[in-house]
């Protein structure tokens, strides 16, 4: 990677949400240990993380490393990409943390945004077509006598 690379990798700050599943056998303190580790990561790579929500004691969906329940962490943090690999490294490696997934919400909240756009700009079906008290009796009536 070329210095140039390098300084267009810095600045290009993109905003993601980190979510992982921490053993339930883990106690709180060291809950607290290992978010405090992958903050400081994130903040020595030169990314900040806006905000951090201990999301508690939940059942998983299916098994996970034979276990059933996990402790659900979310960190949303404003990262390059370097960051954010360094960071999915770190929780791959870490024993403690059992699943993790990494979305990157700037792309959707575009999506998002785009979604309602279109929404706002599309007409309803139901109020395209006039209602039946205005159309009259006498059409389907006419309709079913040409069909006989």
């Amino acid at each position: 990677m070329t210095a140039a690379q390098a300084a267009k990798g810095n600045r290009m700050s993109r905003l993601y949400e980190v979510m992982f599943i921490v053993r339930p056998d883990t106690a709180d303190e060291d809950v607290d240990k290992l978010i405090a580790g992958f903050t400081t990561s994130i903040t020595n790579g030169g990314g900040a993380v806006k905000n951090v929500e201990k999301m508690g004691r939940r059942k998983l969906a299916y098994i996970v490393r034979k276990f059933n329940d996990g402790n659900y962490v979310l960190l949303t943090i404003e990262a390059n990409g370097a960051v954010v690999l360094e960071l999915e490294r770190r929780l791959r490696v870490s024993e403690p943390v059992i699943k993790f997934i990494t979305v990157r919400m700037d792309e959707e909240e575009k999506r998002l945004a785009k979604v309602k756009a279109l929404r706002g700009v599309r007409k309803k079906v139901s109020a395209e077509q006039p209602p039946a008290a205005e159309r009259g009796a006498a059409e389907p009536s006419e309709t079913v006598q040409a069909s006989a």
